[in-house]
């Protein structure tokens, strides 16, 4: 089949694994003909958000990419928000795709993708949500353009959407809320993750574990992200050095905002079974996952506590609405220092608890995570 992923009301990163990229691996693992259509916004040097030349190459994930400039008689600041493309309606017309994947609702090209759709009734068009009330319209300009903007053009678009996919409940809530979307319209559709078969897992464990000298018996706990204070590291840290069993350890993955800097370092310091590995990249993270244990998510949302899962890890997660389908018997979820505390301590008392967990884990994200067979849901 042909099919088109518009990333054009999001980034489009090469080399990594969000839900973006893993979809098109995964459509192009299975023989279809796949492109890309992005903005110009990714990762520079792995480092930030930023932008990049307009053009066409072959992408990380094995199709071609079509990066479009924004365009407008604006400021490039006004510009990046309203996301206007110019070409769209002929690249379509060229691909003529028959499914198309549109990632993010707020964008002006929804218009163009539905214009399409309604000329050609033939083709599913599928349009993904990530929006929820943590991360938009929470300030003032972003309130208005979500009201007065974005919902004009998604309300246009609805009746040629097939379905609105959304990452969460949280989000289910927020388009129904801000946008007036129909329930019936919408299907849940979460970020997934790669399941290893059992023996590559435990290949990914052993390696995981013997190259950070993880012995037998040992309980690794990790925690991963870009640090700062919503991330609660210091509430994790502060947690597990509760805890007095030797055979713990506390692995710290991703970069610390200066802000919590010398916290983390004055914690680090005084417990010697916490080690801090910097960052890694989406294949090694996968490997330390495996490797370890417990996956700790106490603060905001990850992506990575969806990795978690798919790497067989109970985990200890913030309980936000979110997080409610995929703690069913494997893990915590806590909502202040008490709980995370107790949750760790549990552990202590009895870490075998873990192995069951694990396997519970395994189970939920073969439901409902598993990106081989989301993709797959994409083109019916």
């Amino acid at each position: 089949m042909k099919i088109i992923h518009f990333c054009l009301s999001c980034f489009y990163i090469d080399n990594y694994r969000y839900q973006e990229n893993e979809l098109v691996r995964e459509h192009v693992a299975a023989g279809h003909d796949v492109l890309v259509v992005a903005s110009t916004e990714t990762y520079v040097d792995n480092m930030s958000l930023g932008y990049v030349q307009a053009g066409e190459y072959m992408g990380s994930d094995g199709a071609k990419v079509i990066r479009l400039p924004y365009t407008g008689p604006f400021p490039f600041f006004i510009k990046k928000k309203l996301r206007m493309h110019t070409g769209v309606a002929d690249i379509l017309r060229k691909f003529s795709p028959e499914v198309i994947v549109f990632h993010g609702l707020c964008g002006w090209e929804l218009r163009s993708v539905a214009k399409y759709k309604r000329d050609n009734p033939h083709i599913r068009l599928y349009v993904d949500s990530h929006e929820d009330a943590n991360n938009s319209a929470t300030g003032t300009l972003s309130k208005i353009l979500h009201r007065f903007y974005y919902r004009p053009i998604i309300r246009s678009a609805l009746s040629s959407m097939d379905k609105v996919l959304c990452i969460s409940l949280e989000t289910i809530d927020f388009c129904r809320k801000q946008y007036g979307i129909d329930p019936e319209q919408m299907e849940f559709f979460p970020l997934g993750g790669y399941i290893a078969d059992d023996e590559a897992y435990q290949a990914n464990r052993t390696q995981g574990r013997v190259a950070h000298a993880i012995e037998d018996g040992q309980t690794v706990f990790l925690q991963s992200g870009k640090f700062d204070s919503k991330k609660k590291l210091i509430e994790s840290l502060t947690a597990f050095s509760a805890t007095r069993s030797e055979d713990f350890r506390f692995l710290i993955v991703g970069r610390v905002h200066e802000s919590i800097e010398a916290q983390v370092t004055q914690l680090s310091a005084a417990d010697p079974r916490i080690r801090f590995l910097g960052w890694k990249t989406a294949d090694e993270l996968y490997v330390l996952l495996c490797a370890a244990d417990v996956y700790i998510q106490p603060g905001s949302q990850s992506a990575t506590m969806q990795m978690s899962l798919c790497a067989r890890r109970p985990v200890i997660i913030a309980d936000v609405p979110s997080h409610q389908p995929f703690v069913k018997g494997n893990g915590w979820k806590v909502s202040n220092q008490d709980q995370l505390t107790s949750a760790f301590k549990a552990i202590d008392r009895d870490p075998s608890v873990l192995g069951e967990m694990s396997q519970r884990s395994l189970e939920i994200a073969s439901d409902l995570l598993d990106y081989r067979r989301m993709a797959k849901r994409l083109l019916v």
